[in-house]
């Protein structure tokens, strides 16, 4: 089934009491070799997967393209609106989307999709106060178990698989290879670029397409298996 684009449909095509799932990225550096929108093209793979699933009862939505992505300040074509403007967007478009708490119109509930770590205590902000009012949202974050943090192996690896056309393996370099919570503290206070002058936090050069479709369905399983826990807690 063909994934259903809000941006698509006319206002009577929108399915009434349907999931809409809202990809959630960032434009900021990933290293030398892969694009600014790294975060964005995963998290709408991921909504695009998780709406075929769902079929006709999901519509994507055009995604959020920009987030908080403050970490990544002095490297060219980063672009970010901080946490507190970040958390008013999400606020503001999920009472949108479900402007009557408990009404079946338009939406049924909003997913969004997360695909920058940078975004989390944003959303986190922004679906507690959405919750507190009633309305049925969940914010969704991947988790891959023993992956690299930032541009490093697992981010290009599931580039590799989704769109190869986009990394530049020629350019691929290892960044700093502590693990993000060591490296976390000294990220927050001066910036990625004090710790990884390339911006790469990781070893993209181990990366393969092999081990990017692996992780990718693995996302997929996971995200498909929360939405369907949080959809059996709504009110029907």
């Amino acid at each position: 089934m063909a994934v259903l684009r809000l941006s698509e449909l006319s206002w009577p095509e929108v399915p009434v009491g349907s999931v809409l799932v809202v990809p959630v990225g960032s434009c900021e550096q990933h290293g030398p070799h892969l694009p600014l929108d790294v975060d964005t093209r995963i998290a709408q793979f991921l909504a695009d997967a998780l709406a075929e699933h769902l079929g006709g009862g999901a519509v994507v939505a055009p995604p959020v393209t920009v987030g908080a992505s403050g970490e990544h300040a002095g490297f060219p074509g980063t672009l970010s609106v901080g946490n507190e403007v970040m958390a008013s967007v999400v606020v503001e478009l999920v009472r949108s989307a479900l402007p009557v708490p408990g009404s079946a119109e338009p939406f049924a509930g909003v997913v969004l999709v997360n695909g920058h770590g940078g975004n989390i205590a944003a959303l986190g902000s922004a679906t507690g106060l959405l919750v507190s009012e009633g309305r049925a949202v969940l914010a969704w974050h991947p988790q891959v178990p023993g992956g690299d943090s930032h541009a490093g192996r697992t981010e290009t690896s599931i580039l590799l698989h989704l769109e190869p056309s986009c990394v530049r393996m020629d350019r691929a370099e290892p960044g700093a290879t502590t693990r993000w919570r060591e490296l976390a503290p000294e990220v927050m206070a001066g910036g990625l670029r004090d710790v990884a002058p390339n911006g790469v936090l990781g070893d993209p050069t181990t990366a393969t397409a092999e081990e990017g479709a692996q992780v990718f369905r693995d996302l997929v399983a996971a995200l498909v298996a929360d939405v369907a826990a949080w959809r059996a807690t709504l009110a029907p």
